[in-house]
């Protein structure tokens, strides 16, 4: 083998590596394509995140094997104002202690510039707290916010 092809099998399969591990890396700033609902999104690469430390309502549920339109209340408002906040914004995903849930989900705080969405959600009434550890980083902000929602009656809290 020549020098050149021993040089140019070798690039390609440093690029290939660097493609690969950069393909697998958690991505810190990227856009979101699309919003599921209140407490997940798309992003441009096709992998959702949940948002860590909230749970909004539902606005889906699987019967007999597919998904279904059953909006739980406030499961719409609550996607909704999660799509005026992310759907195709740019995002920054700050990572807790698990970086994935059980089904695969990216889980993350997810900001756009300053504004912490997870938390925005749990001001608004939008969402109910969800703390599992070990993620717990802003648990006690979080906490503090759904008390002040439910205290407030916004959101989830205004119809009970």
């Amino acid at each position: 083998m020549s020098r050149l092809t021993v040089r140019l099998l070798s690039a390609a399969w440093f690029a290939c590596f660097v493609l690969i591990s950069c393909s697998d890396a958690l991505p810190q700033e990227t856009f979101v394509s699309r919003v599921v609902d209140g407490d997940t999104i798309e992003l441009i690469d096709g992998r959702l995140v949940r948002y860590i430390g909230i749970d909004a309502p539902e606005i889906r549920r699987k019967i007999a094997g597919h998904w279904v339109m059953d909006p739980q209340p406030m499961g719409l408002e609550a996607a909704t104002f999660n799509r005026t906040l992310v759907e195709h914004q740019r995002v920054r995903l700050e990572y807790d202690i698990e970086t994935h849930d059980r089904y695969g989900r990216l889980l993350a705080y997810v900001y756009v510039g300053d504004v912490m969405v997870n938390a925005e959600l749990l001001r608004s009434g939008l969402a109910h707290l969800l703390t599992i550890p070990p993620d717990v980083k802003y648990a006690e902000r979080f906490r503090e916010l759904a008390a002040s929602a439910h205290a407030a009656h916004r959101g989830v809290w205004a119809t009970r």
